[in-house]
């Protein structure tokens, strides 16, 4: 049996429920935007984001789920499918989980709006209900994900990026996603408790060491989507390439920045670049910072009672730093 699908037995039945829930929270009166959301549910990834909504209400809650479960899952796949849209717009990538992105089929501007809709959607699934709770953890997190990409922008600009910035970067970006995820699935069966706060780091330790994992991809030599060098290539500055720049000389460090801001696509130098960040020991550091931040993630889970819930999410914690893409 797969990884993902061990993961999911404990909440099969609500994962299934929730797949029709989200076809509905999509639902228009315009047949276009109902042909593009059909296709957005049809081309769905591994739903990692309604899983851990799921695993922490029910390791929460002793098995249970509620209604406000269901509608944190929708709107943070609902959310995170606008993010996802406009980002390829910004991106102007043509696919996304290997098959045509929105604005390939569609245009930019089409995909522009089909993003705000469903941004929209998640908003007013929330404002409906009254699930002001939830609604804040999920702003709070659109905001920070806003900001860590125009923070990753700027310093890309300038390749003056600290270890501290670089984690600033990573939490905001990615890692606060996760957290809300975690914490929304602790809010929608125990609102105002301790758990809502235990599970958002949690979830924020998981984000850390998942986007270090995806850093590392950039320097192996397995097939993961994305050809090897790729964030060199769009000069991205990730743990292993920071490490490697504030240890070595000033000689190498200029070398180095030379390669990234003026060589980024020649392919010869490129590898160049990712053997020297190799030999350095900028992998094994960035290994181990990524470690660091999974035997957190673990120790935080260790404070619950055993549950196949619980199981089932130290499974996700570890499936993050041992998938191959």
């Amino acid at each position: 049996m797969k990884v993902t699908e061990q993961i999911k037995q404990p909440i099969a039945y609500e994962m299934e429920l929730f797949e029709q829930k989200f076809r509905l929270s999509m639902s228009s009166k315009v047949a276009l935007l109902n042909r593009i959301t059909h296709y957005i549910v049809n081309r769905k990834g591994k739903q990692m984001r309604p899983m851990f909504v799921f695993l922490v209400a029910k390791m929460i809650d002793n098995g249970q789920v509620s209604e406000r479960t269901y509608r944190g899952a929708s709107v943070i796949e609902l959310i995170h499918t606008a993010t996802l849209v406009h980002d390829d717009v910004v991106d102007d990538s043509n696919r996304r989980r290997g098959f045509f992105s929105i604005n390939a089929l569609w245009k930019n501007k089409i995909a522009v709006l089909i993003g705000d809709f469903l941004l929209s959607k998640g908003l007013l699934l929330s404002i409906d209900n009254n699930d002001f709770d939830l609604l804040k953890i999920i702003s709070v997190a659109v905001r920070e994900m806003s900001e860590g990409e125009l923070l990753q922008i700027e310093k890309a600009r300038q390749l003056d990026i600290t270890e501290d910035i670089y984690y600033d970067i990573i939490r905001q970006k990615t890692a606060t996603l996760i957290a809300a995820c975690c914490s929304l699935g602790a809010a929608s069966v125990k609102p105002n408790s301790d758990h809502v706060e235990v599970m958002r780091k949690f979830g924020e330790l998981i984000g850390m060491a998942f986007q270090i994992k995806d850093d590392l991809f950039d320097y192996g030599e397995e097939a993961i989507g994305k050809p090897t060098g790729i964030d060199i290539k769009e000069q991205k500055m990730t743990l292993p390439l920071i490490h490697v720049l504030n240890s070595c000389s000033k000689k190498e460090k200029s070398w180095l920045i030379n390669s990234i801001k003026n060589h980024n696509k020649d392919k010869k130098r490129v590898k160049e670049v990712i053997n020297f960040v190799k030999t350095n020991n900028g992998l094994d550091y960035a290994i181990g910072k990524m470690k660091a931040y999974q035997k957190e993630a673990l120790d935080l889970l260790n404070t619950y009672p055993d549950s196949t819930y619980r199981r089932s999410l130290e499974l996700m914690v570890n499936y993050v730093i041992d998938r191959k893409k």
